[in-house]
């Protein structure tokens, strides 16, 4: 739906309070964007940072926001679900931008599951160049996992899309990855993408346009509100959040010590009750003992390191709390019904280790 939208009367930017930046100038000139595509990257990330922003510009009655797509060859390349996005121009062309009097204000990096294969020299040079002067980046989704290859982290809070997680976590041990849905440090931004895209976009145009406009936007997407950058990814601790807090406290530790498990004492410990209660929680709500589902959390954790880490299997497995490589393609064996080694040559190629 393209209607104009309104915020109910009332013009956002005819208010000059909306309109100011925290040393009281004006804010006169728009914002622009530009977003550097890879193949396979998210649409539901790419749309749900965009869409607010052409929405907000409704709103504002004027283009303050703009954005240009640029691919690494100025090629269509498709998404994730096979659908084509043209661009209007290669990365080349954003080098050149950036020494111009209209450079982005900020370029969003947007990739997709194989992102690991993606970080191509021209690439990295690209966001190096970016970072020395100073232009703000944000990487939706996947695309966390560039800045960190590129070395542009370093010991700043980062997040990354939680499927990808821990195999970040694991290659880049130097990273302080959080669950958050984005985390912003000085100007690069990192987001969980999907969904958490449209939370970053709200809040840039809140900040940039004000809260009504940021309300009228919310009200046409029918999103209640937008969520904090600081506000968690999924979880399966968050699966009980408002069902069982004592379920979700223990889920939680048990994600939190996945290389080092807690003996059920520990866990009854932690959370104020006796071992029975936990077992007589687990089999209300998923029907299986704690110590069924906290081997369960520790092959999921050791299945994503398969697919997306060269990882060996010893340190995969010392990295999911087990004693032995053997004890460790035992269990996974019996849960996914074949080996890691036998998983990981049916999955996508892996990508190298990096040093710590």
């Amino acid at each position: 739906m393209n209607a104009p939208l309104s915020t109910n009367g009332s013009t956002p930017s005819a208010d000059p309070d909306e309109r100011r930046h925290v040393d009281g100038s004006r804010e006169e000139e728009g914002f622009r964007v530009a977003i550097l595509l890879l193949p396979g990257f998210s649409q539901l990330s790419l749309s749900s940072f965009l869409v607010p922003l052409r929405l907000a510009n409704s709103v504002a009655g004027y283009r303050f926001f703009e954005w240009s797509v640029s691919t690494p060859d100025g090629k269509p390349v498709e998404c994730a679900c096979g659908i084509s996005v043209s661009a209007n121009h290669a990365f080349s062309k954003i080098i050149s931008a950036i020494s111009s009097v209209t450079r982005p204000h900020m370029v969003v990096l947007c990739a997709g599951e194989q992102v690991e294969n993606q970080a191509s020299a021209p690439l990295l040079n690209l966001l190096r160049l970016c970072r020395r002067d100073r232009v703000s980046m944000a990487a939706l989704g996947t695309a966390t996992w560039l800045l960190a290859e590129g070395g542009m982290l370093n010991d700043a809070p980062c997040t990354i899309h939680w499927g990808k997680m821990p195999a970040l976590t694991e290659t880049f041990s130097r990273l302080n990855v959080m669950n958050n849905l984005f985390v912003r440090t000085g100007d690069l931004v990192t987001c969980a993408g999907e969904f958490a895209s449209f939370h970053l976009a709200m809040e840039l145009v809140s900040n940039r346009l004000g809260k009504g406009t940021a309300s009228a936007v919310c009200h046409h997407t029918t999103a209640l509100r937008w969520r904090s950058g600081s506000d968690k990814q999924w979880s399966a601790s968050s699966e009980f959040a408002g069902v069982s807090r004592t379920m979700s406290e223990i889920i939680s530790l048990m994600e939190q010590h996945i290389e080092d498990p807690l003996s059920l004492y520990d866990l009854a410990r932690c959370v104020g009750c006796s071992r029975r209660q936990i077992e007589r929680l687990f089999d209300r709500y998923v029907s299986c003992s704690p110590r069924r589902y906290y081997m369960h959390l520790r092959l999921e954790r050791a299945k994503q390191l398969v697919e997306h880490t060269s990882l060996q299997q010893v340190e995969i497995a010392v990295a999911c709390g087990f004693a032995t490589a053997s004890r460790f393609s035992k269990c996974f064996r019996n849960a996914f019904g074949r080996s890691p080694t036998e998983h990981r040559v049916c999955s996508v190629a892996p990508t190298r280790v990096r040093p710590a």
